[in-house]
C-alpha cells in the first residue's frame, strides 16, 4: 500500500477499526492456542497442523500491520458537511446512461468501502473519477472497457 492517505467515511473506519481489534484480541489468541495443541503433537518438521497454524499467525500479523497502516493514513470526510451542489466522496448521485436512457443510483466512496454489487463506486474508479466534482445536469464522459460512457448528473444527495 503506497504512502497516500486513505479517504474513509466515519462507518468505514469504525469497520477497520473493529476488525483490527478482533484481530489483535480474538484472532492472535486463537492462532497462538492452534499452535500451541500442534505443537504438542510431537515433531513440527512434518506437523501440518502447525504449518497451518504458523501460516495463519503470519497472515493475520501482516493483515494487523496493514490495518494500522490504514488507521494512520485514514482520512475521515462525512458527506452530510459537504457542499451538496457538486459531487464528492460521500455523495449520492443518480446518474442516466445517455445511450440507452436507464438511470443509476451511485454512492461515491473511498477505494477501500468500494462495492460495486452494492453501487458503492470508488473514487479513484473511472466513474467515480469523472463524477467528482460535477453538478446537476453535467454530463461527464467515461471511458470504459465497452467504449465511452455519457453519464449525465441527474440529482446530487
Amino acid at each position: 500500500m503506497a504512502d497516500r492517505e486513505l479517504i474513509v467515511s466515519k462507518e468505514g473506519l469504525k469497520k477497520l477499526e473493529a476488525e483490527l481489534e478482533l484481530l489483535k484480541t480474538v484472532k492472535r489468541r486463537e492462532v497462538a492456542e492452534r499452535i500451541k495443541v500442534a505443537r504438542e503433537f510431537g515433531d513440527i518438521s512434518e506437523n501440518s497442523e502447525y504449518e497451518d497454524a504458523k501460516n495463519e499467525q503470519a497472515f493475520v500479523e501482516g493483515r494487523i500491520q496493514t490495518l494500522e497502516k490504514m488507521l494512520r493514513q485514514a482520512q475521515v470526510v462525512d458527506g452530510a458537511t459537504m457542499d451538496p451542489s457538486h459531487v464528492h466522496i460521500g455523495s449520492r448521485v443518480t446518474v442516466q446512461d445517455l445511450d440507452v436512457g436507464e438511470e443509476e443510483v451511485y454512492e461515491i466512496v473511498g477505494s477501500t468501502e468500494a462495492d460495486p454489487i452494492k453501487n458503492r463506486i470508488s473514487n479513484e474508479s473511472p466513474v467515480g473519477k469523472a463524477l467528482i466534482g460535477a453538478r446537476v445536469s453535467d454530463v461527464v464522459e467515461v471511458t470504459a472497457p465497452v467504449g465511452k460512457i455519457r453519464l449525465k448528473v441527474v440529482k446530487i444527495a
